[in-house]
Formats: C-alpha cells, sequence, structure tokens
C-alpha cells in the first residue's frame, strides 16, 4: 500500500511540474523594446493563439480537456475565448446547464458558472496555454444588427464587473485581458468610457496596472483608423493592439500592421482574428467559395514579417464550437472536434518553429530589404530581419532580389523553407553585398516560400529541427 501511495505522490509532483513549467517565467509583459510580448524574467513568448470564443459557453469539462490537449500538439500557445458569450451567451446555459449572470445582472455573477470558468483556465494552464479573456462579448454592450444581447452594460456597471472578474482571477498566471468583442465604439455613445471602466475595474481587482496585461479587441476598420489604436492607443490600460481583417481574400492588413507598429508610442501589434480556415470568403460563399489553408498562413507570414509581435489563427467552425444538433452560424458544416485538424490548423505550428529559430526581440519589418516590396497581396514579399538573420516571404513563389548587407556577416547561408510542409533546403553561401536574386522552388497559387537568410558565422540550427 506504501509503494502505491508513494507512486501516486510521485506522478502527482510530475503532473504539478508540468502544469507549472509554461509560466515558470512568470505572467506576460511587454518586452522592453514595447514590441513584443515576454514573461516577467524577460524570456521571449511568441503568440499563437486560436479564437474559441464559445469555450467557455459550449464544451464540457472533457470536450475542453480534449481540445486543450490538441491545441498544445499542435504548438498554439494562446487561446481566445469569452466569459459572457456571443451565441446568446446570457440566457443559453453553458453545457453544465448553467448561465452566468443572475437576472442578467453584470453585478450578480452566477458562481456555478464561473466555476466551470475558473477551471477550463486552470486546465489550460495544465496544458501551457495563455487564455486571452474577454470579460464579455460586444454585443452585451452594442447589439448592433446581428447578436443576441441583450445590452446590460453602463459605465458603473461594467467597473464592477471588471473589478469582480479581475479578483476572481488575480492569481492566475496565463491570463491575459482583452476588452471589446467584434464591435465598433459609437460616435456620440458612452462605449468608449464603458470599456474605459471595464478595464480600469480589472485592474482594480487584479492588484494594479502591472499585474493586467490587456488589449481591446475591435471589428474591422480603415487603415487610418488602426484597429484598437484608434480609440485606445494612448490609453496606459492597453499594452498592445488588436486588429480584425474582415474575412476577405489578400486583404492588406500588413499596411495596418505598419501603420499600427508606427504609431507613438510603440506598442506590439497583433492581427487577433484573420480569415479564419472554412469560412465563407467575404461572407459570400456562392462566389468566393471557402477559404483554405493557403488564404490563412498567407496572413499569418504577412502580418508577422510587417511588425505584428504574434498571430492569431482561427477556425470557422471551432470558434462557435459547431457539432451536429447545433445551429450553424454563417455556413458552419464540420464539427469542431474534426476541424481541430485542418490543414492550416496543422501548418501554424510550422509558424513558430520558423520565429522562434532566431532571436525574436531584435527582429524588425524591412521592406527595404527586397526591391520588390509593393507587390498586391495575392503576390505579396514581404521582409523582415534581425540583427544577424532576415526572412522574406513570398506569397506565390515570385523570385525577387535581396538587397544584402542588411544583416551581419561577410556570408550569408541561405534556405527555402516551406510553409506547407515546415521543411528547409540549402541553397548555398552568398557574400553579403550587392544585389542577389533568389527564385523560390516552386510558384503560383499556393506555393508560397520563406527565405532564410543567416550570417554564416552564428551557424544557427535549422528551423526544421527545433522543438
Amino acid at each position: 500500500m506504501k509503494r502505491w501511495i508513494a507512486l501516486l505522490a510521485v506522478v502527482l509532483i510530475v503532473t504539478s511540474i508540468r502544469a507549472q513549467t509554461p509560466f515558470s517565467h512568470g505572467r506576460l509583459r511587454v518586452s522592453d523594446n514595447q514590441r513584443y510580448l515576454v514573461h516577467q524574467d524577460g524570456t521571449p513568448f511568441f503568440w499563437l493563439g486560436d479564437t474559441a470564443w464559445e469555450l467557455f459557453h459550449r464544451l464540457n469539462r472533457e470536450e475542453a480537456e480534449r481540445y486543450f490537449k490538441r491545441r498544445a500538439e499542435q504548438g498554439f500557445t494562446v487561446i481566445q475565448a469569452v466569459a459572457l458569450a456571443e451565441i446568446d451567451g446570457l440566457n443559453t446555459p453553458n453545457a453544465l446547464g448553467d448561465k452566468p449572470l443572475l437576472n442578467n445582472d453584470p453585478t450578480k455573477p452566477n458562481e456555478a458558472y464561473f466555476k466551470h470558468v475558473d477551471y477550463l483556465i486552470e486546465r489550460a494552464a495544465a496544458n501551457g496555454l495563455v487564455i486571452a479573456l474577454l470579460p464579455t462579448w460586444g454585443d452585451k454592450l452594442f447589439k448592433s444588427t446581428w447578436g443576441a444581447g441583450p445590452e446590460i452594460f453602463t459605465v458603473e456597471n461594467a467597473r464592477q464587473y471588471g473589478r469582480w472578474i479581475g479578483n476572481r482571477y488575480k492569481d492566475r498566471e496565463n491570463i491575459v485581458w482583452i476588452m471589446g468583442g467584434d464591435r465598433v465604439p459609437r460616435e456620440g455613445s458612452q462605449d468608449v468610457a464603458v470599456w474605459q471602466s471595464m478595464a480600469a475595474g480589472v485592474q482594480d481587482g487584479v492588484g494594479g496596472p502591472d499585474k493586467a496585461l490587456m488589449s481591446f479587441h475591435p471589428q474591422p476598420n480603415s487603415l487610418e483608423m488602426g484597429g484598437s489604436s484608434h480609440w485606445f492607443h494612448n490609453d496606459k490600460w492597453l499594452d498592445f493592439n488588436m486588429l480584425q481583417n474582415g474575412h476577405c481574400r489578400d486583404t492588406p492588413t500588413y499596411d495596418k500592421i505598419a501603420f499600427v507598429y508606427n504609431r507613438s508610442p510603440a506598442k506590439p501589434v497583433i492581427d487577433a482574428e484573420p480569415i479564419y480556415e472554412d469560412h465563407p470568403v467575404c461572407f459570400n460563399p456562392t462566389d468566393l467559395g471557402l477559404s483554405n489553408a493557403y488564404d490563412v498562413r498567407k496572413y499569418a507570414y504577412l502580418d508577422l514579417f510587417a511588425g505584428a509581435h504574434g498571430h492569431t489563427y482561427g477556425c470557422h467552425d471551432i470558434w462557435q464550437m459547431f457539432a451536429p444538433g447545433r445551429q450553424p452560424v454563417n455556413g458552419a458544416h464540420i464539427a469542431w472536434s474534426d476541424a481541430m485538424n485542418l490543414p492550416a490548423a496543422n501548418q501554424m505550428r510550422f509558424v513558430r518553429r520558423l520565429m522562434e529559430a532566431r532571436p525574436l526581440l531584435d527582429r524588425v519589418p524591412d521592406q527595404s530589404l527586397v526591391t520588390e516590396a509593393n507587390n498586391a497581396a495575392a503576390e505579396r514579399i514581404q521582409a523582415t530581419r534581425g540583427k544577424d538573420y532576415a526572412f522574406v516571404y513570398t506569397a506565390a513563389g515570385k523570385p525577387f532580389s535581396v538587397q544584402m548587407g542588411k544583416i551581419t556577416g561577410k556570408e550569408v547561408a541561405a534556405y527555402w523553407f516551406d510553409p506547407r510542409k515546415g521543411q528547409v533546403k540549402s541553397i548555398g553561401s552568398f557574400a553579403n553585398q550587392g544585389q542577389q536574386k533568389f527564385t523560390p522552388p516552386s510558384s503560383g497559387y499556393g506555393h508560397d516560400w520563406v527565405l532564410i537568410l543567416d550570417d554564416a558565422s552564428k551557424k544557427y540550427a535549422s528551423p526544421s529541427a527545433a522543438n
């Protein structure tokens, strides 16, 4: 009996260590150069997100565990989810039969509902995942022409609710706070004040601004508006900016990323809702069909190379946790449990592998690396570099010329990285001066490639061999 007790103790200790390891470097904060996210001790953190908006509302414990485990295996690091969910989240009970609020009053949370949220946040941490937590979806402030609502938030109760939920999760290391929820603040309304009030409440609840890394999730807006930065860039609570691209194909979101990247003061920026995999393109499946893995990959590499600190993937069937027997939103047709293995979901690990294979924090966007810097989105060539390496993404495999000498070293080692398979092929060594033309192994629709250039003296490991 003692032997079994001792064995159980060892198992529990190992399980505890595994659960704590992903956050052993501390909760997340903005890097000292104001461009990236890092842990408290400065360890870089790459945001590879998934939009699981209905996670807390529609999945039970066993389903959520299956979801977390698979996403962790695929290399995801962040799950974006909503406490007061979009799909009639106030009046339709969660998977355990509980509603989030008593009488739809945000000052009266239902303990039973939030115990389920507690459990899922804990299990996310055990699987090494950060929860980007939206306290509410935006329709609870502004129903607009879609969304179930009802509209329940005011400046006063938003602060109370923010304080309550902040206090509840103040000791969770794996939470990033996201205000908003697919809504643009209306001109002449109290919307901006409500979101600011909720953010202030969260900061009150967690014990101060330094304990609440925070952003805002907007609807798509124009280049000149710049996502969340239009309303909140100078607010101290907004630690990094978010964009949404609108689920259309080949939108020049890289220009929006660059616009926000160049705002002052500097703050990290991310496309937190790009085109979802298996989504009706521009909400018009009849004429434009459904998005595919290629559509999804292009946004990932173009956004990142334009200056984004990380990237969020999304799947149309997964954000709503579609399953047989549920009313599909905008034509969802694959059960969420099957959709987890769609092609782009499995290819996102290659994005992370590449970005983490070289020093992350000194990477900057740099279109001066290439002479073909202004191609349209479908054939875009986008460049980024660190001090001793560079990446160039060619969306359709078009050849391009590189202005050498932008990174250190007398010679550079060059490789082709395949975003479809994560494989790397050596090209050879080149003098780090003048111009050099590079022609990808293949070209055309679906044939995107990344050129890797390294200071040869650094002898960096191949991204295909990285964990």
